[in-house]
């Protein structure tokens, strides 16, 4: 009998589901044979003939349905009270015991099926999908970019905790953008709970079969205290573990013989530690042709990004273009033979006039062409029509005036901006040795202190402690600055990303509010004051807060995750894209003899050309520029930006697009220099 408890017991604690369901059927099976007993017992001699079974269908009838006791008292004839109180105890019990649980046990079969089904603890059956472990701010972005491709697909995301808070973001977001811009939503959505690590969750979302794998950098939950918060912070400058965890079990799987060819894996890093840990993964796991393996790192893109906008902020207008799947955009083809830079292009230029064709690399997955165009069939499509050619003379001295950049706030891609000031300053300082940046630089004591006070800066001319709260001591500081210094200023302001998620952008939006309010009464109170030659670039990292920025008429706003986000889901469907972004966001190095990286630059029509041409085509120019360039700096025009701020980009039908350029007009030039 021991033995017996003890199994009973083990069974129950094992599994209690079925310890209830076999409880719910003892109980049940045991009131139809004592209600039938009773029954036969108390009934008139007709039921005593008719058998006990007769007794037994009778009491199933009565709890099944309450309304049949009147039949059943009319089928065994003349009743007593006693056997009408048994029915109807019979019914009662058998509404608690039967009905009752059995509609509670069913109702709680299905809501741990759908329970299971969210938390990750039911297999998925598919394939060619994508995936996205982890969740951060920069998640949502992945998904909306997605939208634009017009494309079914299916997106399973597995997070840690937080589900149905992620299910909400994203149908915000979703809903927003189609809303707002007439896109239909092919994308089924599947959002599960558990630890992006596990085997066993990573086999449940079918990861052996995904055609890309996207593994984020997760952010901090914003109900944890504020000192928790700011440990978790600290830790993660030295290391995200998280991150290499992930990668590591990935790895494991996607790197199998059972897993499907050509996966590409796409991982974020923030930090030094992170990157060197991932590249030793890397080494050790990636498989060309099977698990291909793409590190970004998230703060020194942004950091050459923030950069290059600094010196040059039309850029944002173009790269929030092309870095997208909506408009124009990056696309890339695999060639054969040998590339020969002019001849190719010419020859791609003579045939085609709806893309343009920028530069050839060899990548990790061979060699490749890249393209501008709306659509990637555009590469292909031959001229509709013939132009005439249009003769370009170019200013052969030409070269970027100097830049004057105020930075407001910090973040934790200050270091890296730095590094692609660096980089700008070592392929265009002036021949006659004179500085080509000139940079102010606003923050509170103890983040500049972090930073060195930005000592080994010969450029950084001046710095301001001052924090939030000293408008005062910023207005000075600016308005002295723009007194000393003649030509454009761009005042940079950061979001700090290390603020808690309710305060994001706050710090941003309040500097945003001091410099508009010194900007407009240096307006009203000095008539010799141009606001035009200002560019305020405002970073911000939540794309939520863009109407609020963008109605103080900030030049460029800058959603910094967004750029993330968008390069992210474009190096997922197209690998070999991550090299030419790199390429394109680097500098040459210092002191080099021949200019090999290529970059995108805005460069004033009257300066860059030795005269304008009159009304052309956007076909004619493009072509007239590049057969005016020197054979070792071939130039791309993609576009151009007019007299007001707006960019246009020549895609489509180049022969159908005319344009006539003005002094104030800027170029948009790919070139080595």
């Amino acid at each position: 009998m021991k033995k017996l408890r003890e199994r009973l017991n083990v069974f129950v604690v094992k599994t209690p589901s079925m310890a209830i369901l076999l409880g719910i059927l003892l109980l049940n099976i045991l009131l139809f044979v004592v209600a039938a007993l009773i029954i036969s017992a108390l009934a008139p001699s007709s039921l005593e003939s008719s058998g006990f079974w007769v007794s037994v269908f009778y009491t199933v009838s009565m709890i099944l349905d309450a309304g049949c006791i009147s039949y059943v008292i009319a089928d065994v004839g003349e009743a007593g009270v006693g056997l009408v109180i048994v029915c109807m105890l019979t019914v009662i019990i058998g509404m608690i015991t039967f009905t009752g649980a059995v509609i509670g046990y069913v109702t709680n079969a299905i809501s741990n099926f759908i329970d299971n089904s969210k938390s990750g603890r039911r297999a998925l059956k598919i394939s060619g999908h994508t995936v996205i472990l982890n969740w951060n701010n920069r998640a949502s972005e992945i998904v909306n970019d997605m939208l634009y491709t017009g494309k079914r697909d299916v997106i399973v995301i597995l997070v840690n905790d937080g589900a149905e808070a992620v299910e909400r973001e994203l149908n915000d977001r979703l809903s927003d953008t189609v809303h707002r811009e007439h896109v239909k939503n092919r994308l089924t959505v599947i959002v599960r709970e558990g630890e992006t690590f596990s085997s066993k969750q990573l086999a449940d979302i079918s990861i052996l079969t995904a055609k890309n794998v996207i593994i984020l950098s997760s952010d901090f939950q914003s109900s944890m205290c504020k000192y928790d918060y700011r440990e978790r912070r600290e830790e993660k400058e030295y290391g995200n573990s998280n991150t290499v965890k992930t990668l590591v079990q990935v790895a494991e799987f996607t790197s199998s013989s059972a897993s499907a060819d050509n996966q590409i894996i796409v991982v974020e890093v923030e930090d030094l530690w992170t990157h060197q840990l991932v590249n030793k993964i890397i080494f050790h796991k990636e498989r060309l042709g099977k698990c291909n393996i793409i590190p970004v790192p998230v703060n020194k893109i942004l950091g050459q990004l923030l950069s290059q906008f600094s010196v040059m902020p039309e850029l944002n207008a173009v790269y929030s273009t092309l870095f997208s799947n909506k408009g124009a955009e990056f696309f890339c083809r695999p060639y054969q033979g040998d590339w020969n830079e002019t001849e190719d292009v010419s020859r791609f230029l003579a045939e085609r006039d709806c893309a343009i064709p920028m530069t050839a690399m060899t990548t990790k997955t061979g060699p490749e062409a890249f393209y501008i165009a709306d659509q990637e069939e555009d590469v292909d499509r031959l001229c509709a029509a013939t132009w005439q050619e249009r003769e370009i003379r170019l200013n052969p001295d030409y070269w970027l005036s100097a830049k004057n950049v105020i930075i407001i706030g910090h973040n934790s891609k200050s270091m890296e901006l730095m590094k692609g000031f660096d980089a700008f300053r070592g392929e265009w300082m002036p021949r006659d040795g004179s500085e080509i940046l000139n940079l102010l630089i606003i923050d509170d004591e103890k983040s500049l202190e972090k930073r060195g006070f930005y000592r080994d800066y010969p450029y950084v001319r001046q710095i301001v402690e001052a924090d939030i709260y000293e408008s005062d001591k910023i207005a000075g500081a600016l308005n002295a600055f723009l007194d000393a210094t003649p030509g454009q200023v761009s005042i940079l302001i950061l979001s700090d990303d290390n603020a808690r998620p309710e305060s994001i952008d706050a710090g941003a939006l309040a500097y945003l509010i001091f410099v508009q309010g010194i900007l407009t009464s240096r307006t009203a109170e000095d008539g010799a004051f141009d606001p035009g030659r200002i560019d305020i670039i405002v970073e911000i990292l939540n794309p939520k807060n863009y109407d609020v920025v963008h109605d103080f008429s900030a030049n460029n706003v800058v959603i910094s995750n967004r750029y993330i986000s968008k390069m992210v889901t474009q190096i997922s469907a197209k690998e070999a894209l991550y090299e030419f972004y790199c390429d394109i966001l680097t500098y040459d190095e210092e002191g080099a003899d021949v200019y090999e990286s290529k970059e995108l630059y805005i460069k004033p029509a009257a300066e860059f050309l030795a005269a304008l041409p009159g009304r052309c085509t956007a076909a004619q120019l493009i072509r007239g520029i590049y057969n005016a360039c020197p054979p070792d700096n071939k130039a791309i025009l993609i576009g151009y930006v007019d007299g007001e701020g707006n960019t246009v980009l020549f895609t489509g039908r180049q022969d159908e697009l005319w344009l006539e350029l003005t002094p104030r007009d800027k170029l948009i030039i790919f070139s080595n220099h």
